[in-house]
């Protein structure tokens, strides 16, 4: 057994020691609660604002085919005069002594115009080569020039390629540019009143599918004399208008355009001068010098180049 002395001085240090390990935990937990920040001081939260809702719109683009085949270009223009020379050059002679009795109107006839073809494909006789027993004399290529002259006063010629609107220069008739794609661009005002050149386009009412709101916006800006139709119901192409550099974008609500695209059959354009003041059937390459630039680059990419 341990002294009685012992025993009181283990009774004297163990409140001690305990007190000293519970020290350092509670001196923790009050600099962990100083640390804290009071509710006090902490600043209100704002309120989130709710972005407006967009606002979506359709454009139509309409379209006028080509009427006519386009012009060949100066290449292929070269390429198909080279094809005919060399089909002319390997084409098998023609049997005329079987066809056409020797000394016949018929056969004078047929090696005339056999001459004039060979013309064509070959050019005239060069002066060198020409002589007495040459296939083609001076003489004969007279007679040649004369008959094809005679013949050309009996033959239709076809229409020309260019109409009268393309000498007056009438971007409003549809019989301009036969060989080309034509787009129908309106002269209208916008929400702050300034003109711009654009497609016709509206707004949506509500419930309306977007192909019968891009059907009801033509016709409300342009008229119901026009043989139209849109072509298919889903767009092609869209365009975010730029906000005003001015204003919150959280404020005013984006505007998107859908464009869809419509063939005209038949008629014409007739505004009401109000909203509408003016439009133009126009090129690509015309196109781009009345629209601005923002738009130009949202619609370049679906304008077909021909």
């Amino acid at each position: 057994m341990l002294p009685r002395n012992a025993l009181s001085a283990c009774s004297r240090r163990t409140p001690t020691r305990l007190w000293a390990l519970s020290r350092p935990l509670a001196t923790e937990a009050a600099a962990t609660e100083a640390a804290k920040p009071s509710s006090s001081t902490l600043p209100p939260h704002p309120p989130k604002q709710r972005r407006p809702k967009p606002v979506i719109n359709t454009g139509i683009i309409l379209n006028r085919s080509p009427l006519i085949t386009r012009e060949p270009t100066l290449f292929e223009q070269a390429y198909h005069a080279y094809q005919a020379r060399i089909q002319r050059a390997l084409f098998n002679p023609f049997p005329d002594e079987f066809y056409f009795k020797p000394g016949t109107i018929l056969e004078e006839r047929f090696k005339k115009e056999e001459e004039e073809r060979e013309r064509e494909a070959f050019g005239p006789p060069r002066k060198a080569a020409a002589s007495k027993d040459s296939a083609f004399t001076e003489s004969e290529s007279k007679s040649a020039s004369e008959s094809s002259e005679n013949q050309s006063d009996n033959v239709d010629e076809p229409m020309p390629r260019v109409s009268e609107a393309d000498k007056k220069g009438d971007v409003r008739s549809l019989d301009r540019r036969m060989d080309r794609n034509l787009y129908l661009l309106v002269h209208a005002k916008d929400q702050k009143g300034k003109p711009r050149w654009r497609f016709p386009q509206g707004g949506r009412e509500h419930g309306e599918l977007l192909h019968e709101a891009a059907k009801r916006d033509l016709f409300a800006e342009c008229g119901d004399h026009m043989d139209a139709w849109i072509v298919s119901r889903n767009p092609i192409g869209v365009y975010e208008p730029p906000l005003p550099a001015d204003t919150e974008a959280e404020v005013i609500p984006k505007t998107y355009i859908f464009f869809y695209k419509a063939h005209i059959l038949a008629g014409q354009v007739q505004p009401d001068g109000k909203n509408i003041l003016d439009f133009a059937w126009l090129t690509k390459e015309e196109l781009e010098s009345r629209v601005d630039k923002e738009y130009w680059l949202a619609i370049k990419d679906i304008l077909s180049d021909f």
